[in-house]
C-alpha cells in the first residue's frame, strides 16, 4: 500500500484547517472535503476558510475541493477525518464508495453519540477497516498554534509501526514534532477524556477558583483518566507522555480550550443550553461527558470527576454544591 499516497483532509473546521495548513506545507497537492458547496466558493475567492483560522493562506491552486465525500474518497489514499464527532454518522451515511485498501487517520477528539465508541472502532465495526489501516492523530496541539506556527507537537497512533512512522513524517515541519506511538484506543479515550476534564476545569475557573485548586484538580483528573483508560483497554502505556498528560494539561490550561471556554460559562451561571448557543465551535467534552458515563456503566470504574460533571450538564444540577462535593474527594 502506498502511504501516504494522495491525502485527502475530511472538514472545515479550525482543526481540519491546521492539519491542511501542515499537509500543504510537507505535501504540496491534496484533497480537501467540505460540506457546504459555498463555503468552498467562499475559499475559493478569499483563498483562506471563511470562517476558521482565516489568517491562513492556501496555494488554491494545489488543492482539489469536493463537497461530495464519494469523491474525495475514490480520489485519495490516506484520509485524515477532522470534523466533530457528533456529524460523523451524518459524513458517513452519505458515503457509498468502499473505504476498501485505504489508511483512515482520525483527527477527531471526540466519541461517537449514541454508539459510545471511539472513532477507530466505529470505523472497524462499520466501515469494515482493518485495525492496521486506523490511524488516530494525538496531541498536544491547538489549531489556533498551529497557524501562528508556535511550536507544537503531535502523537501519531497506529496498529502498524511502519504506517505510524510513515504518517508522521507527514506532519513533521518546523514548528511540528512528532512521535509514534501503537496505543490507538489509549490515545482515543484520553482524548475524550481531557475534553471533559477541561469542562470541570472551566467551570471551576468561572466559580473563582484559584491555580492552586486547578493544580490539584489535574492531579486527580490525570489518575482518574488512567484507572479509566487501563481498565478499558489495558497495556503498557506511559501515561505522563505527552500524548495523555501533555494533551489534557493544554486543553484545562489553554485559552484556546473551547471545552474550558464552555466550562467558565457554566461556572458563571450560563444554562448548558445558553453556553452552547453562544459558543462558536462544539465543545466535544459535553458529548464525551455522556458517552463515558454510559460507557463506564459497563466496567463501574471509580470516575468522580466524571459524575460530577456529568450531574451538572445533564441532570441540571448545580454546579457550586456539586464541585463543593468533588472537592472533598481530593487528595
Amino acid at each position: 500500500m502506498n502511504i501516504p499516497g494522495r491525502i485527502g483532509v475530511l472538514g472545515g473546521g479550525s482543526w481540519a484547517t491546521a492539519i491542511a495548513k501542515i499537509i500543504s506545507m510537507t505535501q504540496g497537492q491534496f484533497n480537501w472535503y467540505m460540506r457546504r458547496s459555498e463555503q468552498i466558493e467562499e475559499f475559493k475567492h478569499f483563498r483562506h476558510n471563511p470562517s476558521y483560522l482565516t489568517s491562513i493562506k492556501f496555494n488554491i491552486e494545489n488543492i482539489c475541493f469536493y463537497s461530495d465525500i464519494n469523491d474525495i474518497v475514490k480520489n485519495s489514499d490516506t484520509l485524515i477525518f477532522a470534523m466533530p464527532s457528533p456529524f460523523i454518522k451524518q459524513h458517513l451515511e452519505k458515503l457509498h464508495t468502499s473505504l476498501k485498501g485505504k489508511m483512515i487517520v482520525s483527527a477527531i477528539k471526540g466519541i461517537v453519540p449514541d454508539d459510545n465508541m471511539v472513532i477507530g472502532d466505529y470505523f472497524t465495526k462499520y466501515c469494515h477497516v482493518p485495525e492496521d489501516k486506523i490511524a488516530v492523530l494525538g496531541g498536544p496541539c491547538h489549531a489556533e498554534e498551529v497557524a501562528l506556527e508556535r511550536l507544537s507537537y503531535l502523537t501519531v497512533a497506529c496498529a502498524n509501526e511502519k504506517y505510524a512512522q510513515r504518517l508522521a513524517n507527514v506532519f513533521v515541519t518546523h514548528f511540528i514534532r512528532t512521535s509514534t506511538s501503537y496505543d490507538v484506543p489509549g490515545i482515543e479515550y484520553a482524548s475524550v477524556l481531557k475534553n471533559v476534564y477541561a469542562i470541570v476545569a472551566g467551570i471551576c475557573h468561572g466559580l473563582k477558583y484559584g491555580d492552586n485548586f486547578q493544580s490539584v484538580l489535574v492531579s486527580n483528573a490525570i489518575v482518574e483518566m488512567a484507572r479509566f483508560i487501563n481498565i478499558v483497554s489495558p497495556n503498557g502505556r506511559n501515561i505522563s507522555s505527552s500524548a495523555y498528560l501533555g494533551d489534557l494539561l493544554v486543553t484545562v490550561y489553554s485559552r484556546f480550550s473551547r471545552n474550558r471556554i464552555f466550562g467558565t460559562m457554566i461556572g458563571k451561571g450560563y444554562s448548558v443550553k445558553t453556553a452552547q448557543l453562544e459558543m462558536e465551535m462544539i465543545a466535544e467534552g459535553y458529548y464525551g461527558t455522556k458517552c463515558i458515563k454510559e460507557i463506564n456503566s459497563q466496567y463501574k470504574v471509580e470516575m468522580p470527576i466524571l459524575d460530577t460533571i456529568y450531574s451538572i450538564l445533564y441532570e441540571r444540577k448545580s454546579a457550586v454544591p456539586m464541585i463543593r462535593k468533588l472537592v472533598e474527594t481530593f487528595k
